[in-house]
C-alpha cells in the first residue's frame, strides 16, 4: 500500500489507545518505518539517469524493514523512548504488522507481487505472499484509504488531534479548527439532549 495509507493508519491506531502525543508518534513512524527500505528507489532513478542499473529498490523493498528483527529493532527502541512502555511497544508491534498484512494484500506492482520475507536475516522459511495481491491502484487500497481518512476527520471533530501534530502543533490546530467550523463541536459525552 501507498505510504500514506500506511501512515494514515498507523496513525489511527495510535490516536486510538495513545493519549500522549510522543507515543502516538512512536506508534505512527513505526507502522510507516518499514518503507525505508524502499529508499534504494531515489538511488535507482538517480543511476538510470547517468546510464546505470542498480536495481536497489527491487532488490531491497520489502527485504530489509519488512521482517521480524525490523520490528524487535523499533519496539525496543520504542520501549525506552515512550511514556507509557508496554502499551507503547505493543502498539508498535501491531502496526508493524497492519503495515506486513496490508503490503501482503495490496501492493502489487505492474509485474510484482512482493513477499514478505518475515524471518530475516535468521531464515528464509516464512517467506509470505499472496498470488492475488491487489495493484497499489486498486479500489480496495482506495477504500482502505478513504476509511483511514474519514477516521482522521472524525478524530480531528472529536479529539481535536489528527496526524499534523506530528509536524506541527498550529497545522493540527488549524486542519482541526476547519473541521469544527465545517462539523460544529461534537456533543458533550453523558450530557442528555
Amino acid at each position: 500500500m501507498s505510504p500514506i495509507t500506511h501512515l494514515l493508519l498507523s496513525w489511527s491506531v495510535a490516536s486510538a489507545v495513545a493519549s500522549d502525543r510522543k507515543d502516538r508518534a512512536l506508534i505512527t513512524v513505526a507502522g510507516i518505518a518499514p518503507d525505508i527500505d524502499g529508499i534504494g528507489l531515489l538511488w535507482d532513478l538517480v543511476s538510470r539517469q547517468k546510464g546505470e542499473a542498480l536495481a536497489l529498490w527491487s532488490r531491497y523493498h520489502h527485504v530489509l524493514g519488512h521482517n521480524i528483527t525490523f520490528a524487535v529493532t523499533l519496539a525496543i527502541a520504542s520501549f525506552f523512548l515512550a511514556k507509557r512502555r508496554v502499551a507503547t511497544c505493543l502498539a508498535v508491534l501491531s502496526v508493524f504488522h497492519l503495515h506486513l498484512l496490508c503490503d501482503l494484500l495490496g501492493s502489487r506492482g505492474p509485474d510484482e507481487i512482493w513477499s514478505i520475507p518475515y524471518l530475516l536475516p535468521f531464515s528464509h522459511s516464512w517467506n509470505f505472499v499472496w498470488s492475488k495481491q491487489w495493484p497499489l491502484n486498486s479500489w480496495q487500497n482506495f477504500a482502505i484509504t478513504s476509511g483511514a481518512i474519514a477516521f482522521v476527520i472524525y478524530q480531528g471533530w472529536r479529539r481535536r488531534i489528527s496526524p499534523l501534530e506530528l509536524v506541527s502543533q498550529d497545522a493540527n490546530d488549524s486542519f482541526v479548527g476547519a473541521i469544527v467550523r465545517r462539523l460544529g463541536d461534537p456533543p458533550k459525552a453523558g450530557l442528555n439532549s
